[in-house]
């Protein structure tokens, strides 16, 4: 009896071990079926992304009456941030048959957090609260289909390239720890709009078309002229008004892409609620941006620069009817100029084979200088009021270290220099950065 119970239970053992061999050999063969199915996939999926983390100390004061009492501030104290100005993160799928798609989700300065909570010192009331300040927006989604070289179309949710910025966005294209502020006051920046684009490349040449809807002319301010009318605050975007972008770039000479960008549409009652008053009906609110930018790299150098200018129609009108708007609308409700312009030239120089002796493919050192001017009220109609703090000249300096290509660590010195009855904006920036696909 016990030599049965023995048998009995080496064999339980046996079919026991064998059973364990059993779905180890099994998960041995999923796990490789996977690792064969992504080693196939790995030339269609790409993942990837960039991001921003920033410490600034500035020199000035941060109080809202510091352009309108500017005496009040002069000695003010110095204050300091510490922030994630984006973080992306990109997916995409290469489908076959010349069709492709793009994602790329950011969160800006850290994204959003709410909550509610139960407030045991009010009564035990139920309070929405903001924990976090910061913005996540879904930055591109589009689905391409090639049909050639000179010839694809692209739609969905796309990257407006008017100007360098809003074509070279990463933070590895460019120097400061910042983006370049003058694109990044008065135009949307970066610039992503729902719409239709076609592209493509003849030789030289790269040409890219967008349909695209209308800015909000109610979301124009004096401080950033259009930059936030791109945006919409309600679950989608109106498009009574339509606009149209065309951008021309040039690669003919080695290491120098010259590029032509404009931007043309209407803006008035682009809105979930337009005016209907006879007096508005001959309203238009034209938007056109014409820029130009170039980036030259070589000799250790890069060299990066752009002009850009814009021009609304019936400015005047505009911003009478924007200050008219309720308390609760979404505009700034302030006047709106009728030019804006911005330039800027940057340029770095890579040390590292001067102290090195050699050059390095991985390795980076680059001293850098910028300097930028940018106005929103460059122009206004005779009866609106020109703020001269909205025009300033910017000037910055410092070093790019890159331990390898998508990592920069950057250290940044920079001076807002505004008119004499302003209080200049001296500040020190430290930031590191990433950019580049995992995958």
């Amino acid at each position: 009896m016990i030599s049965k119970d023995k048998d009995l239970c080496k064999l339980s053992l046996s079919r026991q071990k064998q059973g364990v061999k059993t779905m180890l050999r099994r998960f041995l063969m999923l796990l490789g079926a996977m690792t064969a199915l992504l080693n196939g996939a790995s030339g269609q999926l790409q993942l990837g992304g960039y991001g921003e983390i920033a410490l600034s100390r500035n020199f000035f004061s941060d109080n809202i009456n510091r352009y309108s009492h500017a005496a009040d501030y002069r000695n003010a104290p110095s204050h300091g941030r510490f922030d994630l100005p984006h973080i992306a993160f990109a997916v995409g799928y290469n489908f076959g048959s010349k069709w492709k798609m793009y994602s790329e989700i950011e969160f800006e300065h850290g994204g959003t957090e709410s909550a509610v909570e139960l407030e045991a010192d009010e009564a035990g009331e139920y309070e929405s609260e903001i924990e976090r300040g910061g913005e996540v927006a879904l930055e591109q989604f589009w689905i391409e289909r090639t049909f050639s070289s000179a010839f694809n179309i692209r739609m969905g949710h796309i990257i407006v390239p008017v100007g360098y910025t809003n074509g070279n966005h990463l933070p590895n294209e460019f120097f400061t720890v910042y983006r370049p502020e003058g694109e990044n006051t008065i135009i949307p920046c970066t610039w992503h709009e729902t719409g239709l684009s076609l592209w493509g490349r003849l030789g030289k040449w790269r040409y890219e078309a967008q349909l695209l809807p209308g800015l909000d002319s109610e979301l124009f301010s004096r401080q950033n002229w259009v930059k936030g009318a791109s945006a919409s605050p309600y679950e989608f975007k109106v498009a009574n008004k339509y606009a149209g972008l065309l951008r021309i770039d040039n690669y003919s000479v080695a290491g120098l892409r010259m590029g032509l960008s404009g931007y043309c549409g209407y803006s008035f009652n682009n809105n979930i609620q337009p005016s209907t008053a006879e007096r508005y009906k001959k309203i238009k609110g034209m938007v056109s941006i014409g820029s130009f930018d170039f980036q030259y790299g070589g000799f250790n150098t890069i060299v990066r620069g752009y002009f850009d200018y814009g021009h609304l129609d019936n400015s005047e009108e505009i911003s009478k009817y924007n200050k008219s708007l309720m308390k609760n609308s979404p505009s700034p409700h302030t006047n709106v100029a009728s030019d804006a312009l911005c330039a800027g030239v940057e340029a770095g120089y890579d040390v590292l084979p001067v102290i090195s002796g050699k050059q390095n493919r991985q390795q980076k050192l680059y001293l850098f200088g910028r300097y930028e001017y940018y106005d929103s009220m460059f122009k206004t109609a005779v009866n609106i009021t020109d703020n001269e703090w909205c025009g300033r000249q910017r000037i910055a300096g410092g070093v790019n270290y890159f331990p390898i290509r998508e990592i920069a660590l950057k250290v940044e010195y920079a001076a807002g220099i505004l008119t004499k009855q302003y209080n200049n904006e001296p500040s020190v920036l430290i930031g590191i950065t990433y950019a580049g696909f995992f995958k």
